[in-house]
């Protein structure tokens, strides 16, 4: 079984910056839940026929690709919709994230997946590690980024969980709060314990396999 990280933190945390070093320095894969959800929408995909036959042909462009902002615009208005939505979705996404995490050749892998808590697919990963930001961090990073008024920000960060909260399901903490605070030497010591505990489990798991086999004969 491949070793999972669990990659998490609120809105303009750097989970993105995080988890490309990992990949850039040490050539850990990556399994980003936010590209496996545009993944389970693509045309002819199992995910958009159900969505067409619910809401409609005209929830898809000229191109045949879904129109978000319609869709938006209809979950926002309707909770039955937005409900209906993540029950379709939210398995078709899972099973596919644990697709490409059986896939995966590097030593471990990192799982980034924005609400891994409020989600509860935290139950899918070996360790969660958060990328730590102050609030006032996060509201200046995401009306720069985003272009949002610091009401929008405010109301973005409102509906995740609160940074108390995530820190509580922590195994580790990266700490992003200073722009130029050094992120690498954060990341090479998690590495260099990522990778002992995922040897650790291999071989764990060859010697259970051993026995259960000796067991057998």
């Amino acid at each position: 079984m491949t070793f999972v990280v669990g990659v998490t933190g609120g809105i303009a945390s750097g989970k993105t910056t995080v988890a490309d070093l990992f990949q850039q320095h040490f050539n850990i894969e990556i399994v980003d839940a936010d590209i496996v959800a545009r993944e389970v929408v693509e045309p002819n995909s199992e995910g958009l026929n159900a969505i067409i036959q619910h809401f409609g042909s005209d929830i898809v462009v000229e191109n045949g690709e879904l129109n978000r902002a319609k869709l938006r615009e209809k979950i926002f208005s309707n909770p039955a919709d937005k409900q209906w939505l993540n029950a379709l979705l939210h398995p078709l996404i899972r099973l596919k994230m644990q697709a490409e995490i059986k896939a995966v050749s590097s030593p471990y892998v990192l799982l980034v997946v924005p609400l891994l808590i409020e989600n509860n697919l935290q139950v899918m990963t070996d360790r969660v590690l958060v990328v730590d930001v102050n609030e006032e961090t996060q509201i200046e990073r995401t009306m720069n980024r985003d272009g949002v008024s610091i009401e929008q920000a405010q109301s973005i960060l409102s509906s995740q969980s609160s940074r108390e909260e995530r820190l509580s399901f922590a195994d580790d903490v990266i700490k992003n709060d200073t722009k130029n605070r050094e992120l690498l030497p954060q990341i090479t010591e998690l590495h260099q314990k990522y990778l002992a505990i995922s040897k650790q489990n291999r071989e764990n798991s060859k010697e259970t396999f051993e026995g259960d086999i000796n067991d057998h004969s």
